[in-house]
């Protein structure tokens, strides 16, 4: 039997170029080996979404028009959305009791998201909700519920999969069984794309990111406006220039070149020229993708089709791995 990949992403806008070579490419590749499956989160959007759920319904399709104009094989991999498989609430709960409070606060990418989030939940975390610090129990109960062997993820979500990881030997351990495989974390060729403000990445809630449907217009007006530094030519410097290091990044991965290599081809040219050229190469880039969307956005009732489909063939699996964990546990009545 294949083993099994898992990966999804939260509906709260379409996908931008950081998830592009962040998780789609390892997607891809995964596809003829693993038997994939790829989540649309919109219980955990709601996490701090909870005020507006028209958002997280209508992107829904946003994200699965990127996931299809992208490339990748409704054949081979399975799409399911997450609310539609009760038995991941059923096992956030169960596997609630094996993780601490204190477990779930030191958590890096938590503490990240709680600072980028304080309009939401104060400057301190005072207004933090019971939901939004638990959702990794539930990313935990996505993974093992599937019981995925692998995970394509970028950077910022390692301490996810190795809290998975401890949830998943903390069960066998305590149940004396073995049921769920220990997920890997596969990282991509680019584990973090920095936001065009200098944001430490790009993401969708701060506005900082080029969408794979961005018009040429919109992602001219974008790497124009992107932040850079007041030196005149460009460098890779990550760490004393990360402004021009994340946009030869870009650069290096549209080309299929190191950013070091891009540095020298464009450390010459100044920065209106070099973000003037990287736009161009840019929509040239993501023209596939934007023309194969527009013509999936004639087809909601096939995508949602599709999206049907995998979460009737998700619901089995689910059902298999909650009936093992019951046993398990002593209550399957």
């Amino acid at each position: 039997m294949k083993k099994v990949s898992l990966t999804g992403d939260r509906p709260t806008g379409p996908l931008h170029i950081g998830h592009y070579f962040g998780s789609l490419v390892s997607r891809k590749e995964l596809e003829n080996e693993y038997e994939s499956f790829v989540m649309i989160a919109d219980v955990q959007a709601l996490t701090d979404h909870f005020k507006e759920p028209e958002k997280v319904r209508d992107n829904v399709m946003e994200v699965a028009l990127d996931y299809l104009a992208f490339g990748l094989d409704p054949q081979k991999t399975t799409f399911f959305i997450q609310s539609k498989i009760p038995q991941i609430a059923e096992l956030t709960v169960f596997f609630s009791n094996l993780v601490t409070i204190n477990t779930l606060k030191r958590n890096p990418t938590v503490k990240d998201e709680i600072t980028e989030k304080k309009d939401l939940f104060g400057a301190k975390g005072e207004k933090l909700t019971y939901g939004f610090l638990g959702y990794p129990v539930s990313q935990a109960a996505d993974i093992t519920i599937v019981r995925a062997d692998v995970v394509p993820v970028g950077q910022d979500q390692l301490p996810m999969i190795e809290l998975t990881r401890e949830i998943a030997e903390k069960f066998h351990r305590i149940y004396k069984t073995q049921i769920f495989p220990l997920p890997q974390a596969k990282l991509s060729q680019a584990p973090r794309i920095m936001g065009l403000d200098g944001n430490a990445k790009m993401s969708k809630s701060l506005n900082n990111a080029i969408f794979l449907k961005d018009s040429p217009e919109e992602i001219k007006e974008k790497i124009k406006t992107a932040k850079t530094d007041s030196f005149s030519t460009a460098s890779y410097d990550p760490k004393k220039r990360p402004e021009i290091s994340n946009l030869l990044l870009i650069y290096g991965l549209i080309h299929s070149i190191t950013p070091q290599e891009a540095a020298k081809e464009m450390g010459s040219v100044n920065y209106t020229s070099f973000k003037s050229k990287l736009a161009e190469d840019l929509i040239k880039f993501l023209e596939p993708v934007r023309e194969k969307r527009k013509g999936l956005e004639k087809k909601s009732a096939e995508v949602m089709n599709i999206l049907t489909e995998g979460t009737q063939k998700t619901l089995a699996r689910a059902e298999e791995t909650i009936n093992l964990v019951k046993k398990a546990m002593k209550i399957d009545y």
